[in-house]
């Protein structure tokens, strides 16, 4: 394993969902390792346990959470954990950071630059949840592991 985050995969007792487990420093570089966390897991998912992840599934999973760990990057620099569950056709990633900021999403603006990321995450995942921790804060995303029919509207409520 690398030097500056642990990373520990573990089968739930009783069910056919994988979860892994990551800790980060969310230094220079972190952000990567936990995009390559994330496509190792899915690809163990797929390989090992034989659970479906569409190769849509494998790039949004690894942009959100790219996304997430920019935000703790830039609001909340420390640690870091990263929660990942796969089963039933879904992908869950928790990720918790000590900064006691919520997110906020602001009104879309093609014209401005950066500061879209809660923006894409939203429209990309199933259904996103922010909730205070003793210490900072923990977001859950959802991401199906399945493509799509075609027409079907991505995000939470056809967003």
């Amino acid at each position: 394993m690398a030097d500056r985050g642990t990373e520990q995969d573990r089968q739930t007792v009783g069910t056919g969902n994988m979860r892994g487990s990551a800790a980060y420093d969310m230094g220079s570089g972190e952000i990567a390792r936990a995009r390559g966390f994330v496509r190792d897991f899915l690809t163990d998912a797929r390989s090992l346990r034989g659970l479906p992840v569409s190769a849509r599934a494998m790039d949004v999973a690894q942009l959100v959470v790219s996304e997430l760990a920019t935000n703790v990057c830039k609001y909340a620099p420390g640690p870091c954990l990263l929660d990942l569950e796969a089963g039933d056709g879904v992908l869950s990633v928790t990720m918790w950071d000590t900064g006691s900021v919520l997110p906020t999403s602001r009104q879309a603006d093609p014209t401005r630059i950066g500061q879209h990321g809660l923006e894409i995450v939203l429209a990309v995942c199933e259904s996103f949840e922010v909730r205070r921790e003793p210490v900072g804060k923990r977001v859950r995303v959802e991401i199906s592991l399945l493509d799509r029919p075609q027409g079907d509207a991505a995000g939470p409520s056809g967003w």
